[in-house]
C-alpha cells in the first residue's frame, strides 16, 4: 500500500472556501476518475500565525495506481485550478510512502 502526501497554504480568509473546493469538487472529481487501487483520501488541517496549512494523504494500493492516477511523472502535484484559485502555495511534488504494518506492542 502506498500513501500520497500533499501540502498546500491558503489564508486563514479562505481556508474554509479551500475546503470546499477540495471536498465539492476536487476529491470527487478524483473519484470519478475510477483509478484502479485508489483507496481514500484524508484531509488535515493546521491552522498556523498567518496561514491555514492543508496536507491529503491519498491512499493506494501499489505505485502503479499512483502511475494510473498522476502518470509517469506520478511525483508532480495534481492542483485543479479551482484549488490555485485559494491557495497561497502549494508543494509541487507529493512524497510517497509504503505503508509498513508492523505488530501491535502486546498489552502488559
Amino acid at each position: 500500500m502506498i500513501r500520497r502526501i500533499w501540502h498546500g497554504w491558503t489564508t486563514p480568509d479562505n481556508a474554509d472556501r479551500y475546503l470546499s473546493v477540495l471536498s465539492g469538487t476536487v476529491i470527487p472529481g478524483i473519484r470519478d476518475l475510477s483509478i484502479p487501487g485508489f483507496l481514500g483520501i484524508d484531509v488535515l488541517r493546521r491552522d498556523l500565525a498567518d496561514e491555514v496549512e492543508f496536507a491529503t494523504i491519498m491512499t493506494f494500493s501499489s505505485l502503479d495506481d499512483v502511475v494510473a492516477f498522476q502518470g509517469p511523472d506520478y511525483a508532480r502535484s495534481h492542483v485543479p485550478a479551482a484549488a490555485r484559485d485559494v491557495l497561497s502555495r502549494w508543494d509541487e511534488t507529493a512524497t510517497h510512502y509504503e505503508v509498513m504494518t508492523l505488530p501491535t506492542p502486546a498489552e502488559p
